[in-house]
């Protein structure tokens, strides 16, 4: 008998192992971000994450992988690693919390090293949710994916676009599962984020902990469980939402146990639930008691209890309207022992904003008056300025004419003697050349040749007036530039002069207006095909559409002269360059130029003065 009763318990070990082997293997990994280095830290996925990896082990999970705060390249390794995990299970999880978002319909997890300065650093920084479904796709049974991550996105709102068309939506975009028995929830539906809540959990990771460990609990049933208590708790702001589909089965994620043993009284159950209902004592207590029991001998108790608490909050509302009444009669006494002194609080309140309302008259009186008084002065002041700087030209005048007359009387006593020397060659010129300058310039005139030839060599614009102002020192300062010699830009020398008049042509570079480019040794304008306009960079750019504001005749007419203005023809400008013979100088005429007179070189630095240029057209 021993070895048989042996052998029977044998096999009944050896069933029992077999069935452990074929019990369905569930895997999980829960991932949690909320340290991120480049947006403000989330409080709740670090604790979300923990409380969901605390239901799944207690739910009895074979494979329960809690993972904090992960890096991009952390995050790519648990999911490779579980992967592996997944192709030998029947059920696979993956839980999320953190930051996501998404980009052209697709979405990415964003883990805590990401920065997401452009909207191109999403595909390098980020895990895409693809990835997830790529670690569970080898279960089994159920393939299932949790996604917490559709919170308000801080990257978003300071991420650079680099292409206009590319659109980054609110929360997560919809996903539709290409594998059978996947199911992807969300804790937002597609297009909406998601409330953190003001506890220590999200409102979404508190209700999967409430629902989905239920044993025997359909998925499906689970997570509209959970919509509803979302919904309540967030007053109907967010709606989690489910995508994919499970077959026709139930697929619970705790297995419901099968009951052995002999089966308990249920007036136990009934007793336990009126015994906790009684140590809380409330009317939402009893009332929850009722709907679960609704008729036996508790259901009558319940019933008692609820009509002790309906008398004392009857008394309650009665003692408190006692109570108003009281405080509503000492107030109405109050108001009217008060009613004189609101009055003549009253009355003061007008006089003093009627004495406010007078002063601020005065006061603007006053401003205007002051006002007035420093216009007179500011004008008082300018025609002072005015009258002196009239005073000082005068002077400056009479200086110059009496400088230029001295000039002119010691030209002409030394006249004879430069005729006497003036060598015969000067009759065998095979072109008219202008006559070498005179021996002795005075400062004014000397001043005047080194303007005119900067202008020629195009590094002054303004006319030569005779005066060495700013803009003459600028001309010469940008000529030691672009020529390479450094005279003394404060005042003009005979030295500058000789090296300005042996330049041939222009120096400084050409410097057009706005509307006009260079061509050449010209400034021409810039002319646009119908519809484009010069921009602010002396381009030509396409007219932004507007909607018509004037009236038909007026856009007509203003497209006449638009059109008119872009057909006529460009003018060219003058090239900068002056000649001077001994009949005075003028611009050099359009279509020539000025060019060194060799073989009388020697001649014009013999008389005193620079090269001797000649004007040669074509």
């Amino acid at each position: 008998m021993i070895p048989v009763r042996l052998f029977g318990l044998l096999i009944f070990a050896t069933l029992l192992a077999c069935g452990s082997a074929h019990a369905d293997r569930r895997v999980a990994l829960v991932m949690g971000n909320s340290a991120y280095k480049s947006a403000p830290k989330l409080t709740n996925p670090a604790n979300d994450a923990t409380l969901i990896g605390g239901m799944f082990k207690k739910a009895g999970f074979d494979s329960v992988d809690v993972r904090l705060d992960l890096s991009a390249s952390e995050m790519r390794r648990m999911l490779r690693e579980f992967a592996g995990r997944s192709r030998d299970a029947d059920m696979a999880v993956i839980y999320y919390a953190g930051h996501g978002i998404e980009l052209d319909g697709n979405n990415y997890l964003i883990p805590t090293d990401a920065t997401l300065e452009t909207d191109g650093d999403v595909l390098d920084e980020t895990i895409p949710v693809e990835r997830a479904l790529f670690a569970v796709e080898p279960a089994k049974q159920l393939r299932l994916i949790i996604l917490d991550a559709c919170r308000d996105n801080p990257f978003a709102k300071t991420m650079k676009r680099t292409l206009a068309s590319r659109a980054i939506g609110r929360g997560l975009a919809k996903v539709e599962p290409t594998s059978p028995n996947t199911m992807i929830a969300f804790a937002a539906k597609a297009g909406s984020t998601a409330s953190d809540g003001d506890s220590r959990n999200s409102p979404f990771a508190t209700a999967l902990v409430e629902h989905l460990p239920k044993p025997g609990l359909d998925l499906r049933k689970a997570f509209g469980f959970v919509r509803d208590d979302v919904l309540k708790t967030t007053g109907y702001k967010q709606e989690p939402y489910v995508y994919g589909s499970l077959g026709g089965d139930d697929v619970p994620l705790v297995v419901k146990p099968t009951a052995t043993g002999p089966q308990a009284n249920p007036q136990d159950a009934v007793r336990r639930d009126y015994e906790l209902a009684l140590q809380l004592a409330t009317r939402d207590a009893w009332e929850a008691f009722l709907a679960a029991y609704p008729d036996g001998f508790y259901a009558n108790l319940a019933k008692g209890q609820l009509n002790k608490i309906g008398a004392e909050e009857a008394r309650v509302a009665a003692e408190q309207k006692a109570k108003a009444a009281e405080q509503e009669k000492a107030r109405l006494i109050a108001e009217r022992a008060q009613k004189a002194e609101q009055e003549k609080a009253a009355a003061a309140a007008k006089a003093a904003e009627e004495a406010r309302i007078a002063a601020e008259k005065q006061k603007q009186i006053e401003q205007a008056r002051a006002e007035a008084a420093e216009q007179q002065r500011k004008a008082a002041e300018a025609a002072a300025a005015k009258a002196l700087a009239e005073k000082q030209a005068a002077e400056k005048a009479k200086a110059e004419l009496a400088a230029k007359q001295a000039a002119e009387k010691a030209e002409q006593g030394a006249k004879p003697a430069a005729d006497r020397q003036m060598p015969e060659v000067e009759n065998q010129k095979v072109a008219a050349l202008s006559p070498g300058p005179k021996t002795t310039l005075s400062a004014a005139e000397l001043t005047k040749s080194v303007q005119s030839e900067l202008r020629r060599v195009g590094c002054l614009t303004s006319a030569a007036d005779g005066e060495w102002s700013s803009a003459a020192q600028r001309s010469l300062t940008l000529f030691n530039k672009y020529a390479g010699t450094q005279f003394d830009v404060k005042l003009a020398s005979i030295d500058a002069l000789d090296a300005l008049k042996a330049k041939p042509g222009r120096v400084c570079p050409l410097v057009c207006n706005f509307g006009f480019k260079a061509d050449g040794d010209q400034c021409v304008k810039i002319t646009c095909r119908s519809g484009y306009r010069v921009n602010d960079d002396n381009e030509c750019e396409k007219v932004q559409e507007k909607k018509p504001v004037a009236t038909r005749e007026n856009s007509r007419s203003r497209d006449d002269e638009r059109k008119a203005s872009e057909s006529a023809p460009s003018k060219p400008q003058a090239t900068g360059q002056v000649f001077c013979n001994s009949a005075g100088c003028r611009p050099v005429r359009q279509g020539c130029r000025l060019d060194t007179a060799g073989s009388n070189r020697t001649a014009g630095l013999m008389a005193g003065g620079g090269t001797s240029m000649i004007e040669i057209c074509h």
